[in-house]
């Protein structure tokens, strides 16, 4: 059994026998990962969330209406790794080690990266996306009073270790 869905089967058009989350007969399924190693992994991902001046003055001056924006963020990146299997219908539940949310003000938003560490049978890509995901929303969430037009951006993987298919980063 592949430890890593092969590159070749990402691309449109590969046929969906091919593809490890596919059936023959063209159903979704969760693959069995039971006979996979265990290995250390680690995925990173990005976002943006782009916001008015009026809120990044607010959240550089602490003067956010329902509080500490940024801590909430955060925590709820967090809490959002533990649900991943929850939200992501074919995700693995798998043992969370470490998770680092970070957030960054910037002049027009607020970068987020988000790294999760497992030592697990499968990958944690999913993770890191949904810590972005989540606590992108979050910062919406805490933000809107004063921006209503918040836009969340630019969401994507941008490093991974471990696993059959290596290393990689953006």
């Amino acid at each position: 059994m592949p430890d890593e869905t092969p590159d070749a089967d990402d691309r449109p058009g590969t046929p969906a026998a091919a593809l490890t989350h596919v059936r023959a007969d063209g159903t979704a399924h969760m693959v069995d990962v039971s006979a996979k190693a265990v290995t250390a992994r680690e995925a990173t991902a990005r976002g943006r969330v782009l916001l008015s001046a009026a809120a990044i003055d607010a959240l550089r001056s602490g003067a956010v209406p329902k509080g500490d924006a940024l801590a909430v963020a955060r925590i709820a990146g967090i809490q959002a790794v533990k649900r991943t299997p929850e939200l992501i219908p074919l995700a693995h539940p798998i043992a969370v080690h470490g998770v680092e949310v970070d957030l960054t003000v910037a002049d027009d938003g607020v970068d987020l990266v988000a790294t999760v560490r497992t030592a697990d049978r499968t990958g944690i890509e999913m993770e890191a996306l949904t810590a972005v995901s989540v606590a992108a929303l979050a910062l919406i969430d805490m933000v809107k009073a004063v921006d209503k037009h918040g836009r969340i951006t630019d969401v994507r993987v941008t490093a991974k270790s471990g696993g059959r298919s290596g290393d990689w980063h953006e």
